[in-house]
C-alpha cells in the first residue's frame, strides 16, 4: 500500500488527496505550509508546518515511510519546490510535480509581462499614477509601498504585515470569483491597472476576462523556474493516473 505525501494547499492538491483517499491501494498525507490562517483543508490526514529545509524533509520521508512525494504547491512556491527536489534526490523517494497550466494572453488582452514582483512595481513607477488592483499576495505588497502616485485596491486572504502604500484599500477575500463580480469590482473602483501573478487555474482567472472586457491593462508576473528533471502533470486526475500506473 504505497504512502503518498502531497505538498500544498492548492485546489489541485485537495483534489488529488480526495482521489487517493477513495482508493484503498494508497494511504495519503497532505502537508500545508501554514502561511494562511484558515486554510481550506483537504480530506484525510493532514499536517501543517514546515519540515526544516530539504534535509528535514528528507528525514521526514524516511521516518514516515513515504513511497512517493507529490509537489502540488502554488506555482510561485519556488523554495518549497526546490526543497522537495533536493529532498527527493537525497532520499531516493520518487517526486512528481502537479503544476496547473499557466495563463496565456488571448485576443483583446493588454498584458505587460515581467519576471518578478519588484519588476511589476517598477512598471507602475514609470507611469504617472492612477488606480491599481493588486492580487499578488500579502507577502509582496511591500514592493509597492513607495508608490505615492498610485491608489491601490489590495486583495488578500490574510492581512499583510509589511509596509503598505500610503493610499490603499484592503479587501480580504478568496476565490473562486465570477467574471460578473470581477467586472463590477474593477469598474466600481475605477481600476486602471491590474497586477497579478501568473498563477494559472480557474479559481481566480475571472479577473483576466473582466479586465479584457473593460480594456484594463494587466501587469503579469511570470512564474519562477521549476527544478529541472522533475516529471510534471497538469491536473489532479493526471497525477492520480500516474500514481496508479506506478503502483
Amino acid at each position: 500500500m504505497p504512502r503518498v505525501l502531497v505538498l500544498g494547499g492548492t485546489a489541485e492538491a485537495r483534489e488529488l488527496a480526495r482521489l487517493l483517499l477513495e482508493d484503498p491501494r494508497f494511504t495519503v498525507l497532505s502537508s500545508l505550509a501554514g502561511r494562511v490562517a484558515n486554510p481550506r483543508l483537504p480530506v484525510g490526514e493532514t499536517r501543517i508546518g514546515g519540515f526544516g529545509g530539504p534535509s528535514g524533509l528528507a528525514a521526514f520521508l524516511a521516518e514516515d515511510g513515504v513511497d512517493v512525494l507529490v509537489d502540488a504547491t502554488h506555482p510561485f512556491a519556488s523554495t518549497i519546490s526546490r526543497n522537495a527536489a533536493l529532498a527527493a534526490e537525497a532520499s531516493g523517494v520518487p517526486l512528481l510535480a502537479l503544476v496547473r497550466p499557466e495563463w496565456s494572453p488571448v485576443a483583446g488582452d493588454q498584458w505587460t509581462r515581467v519576471p518578478t514582483v519588484p519588476a511589476a512595481a517598477r512598471v507602475l513607477a514609470r507611469r504617472e499614477g492612477g488606480r491599481a488592483m493588486l492580487t499578488t499576495g500579502r507577502q509582496d505588497v511591500g514592493e509597492f509601498a513607495a508608490l505615492e502616485a498610485w491608489w491601490f485596491l489590495i486583495r488578500v486572504v490574510d492581512a499583510p504585515s509589511c509596509a503598505l502604500p500610503p493610499r490603499h484599500e484592503l479587501l480580504r477575500d478568496r476565490g473562486p470569483y465570477t467574471v460578473e463580480s470581477e467586472r463590477t469590482l474593477l469598474r466600481d473602483n475605477r481600476i486602471d491597472v491590474l497586477v497579478t501573478k501568473n498563477s494559472g487555474g480557474d479559481l481566480v482567472s475571472a479577473k483576466l476576462a473582466a479586465a479584457r472586457e473593460l480594456g484594463i491593462d494587466v501587469v503579469v508576473v511570470d512564474r519562477p523556474e521549476r527544478p529541472a528533471g522533475v516529471p510534471a502533470v497538469p491536473t489532479a486526475a493526471a497525477a492520480y493516473a500516474r500514481l496508479v500506473g506506478d503502483a
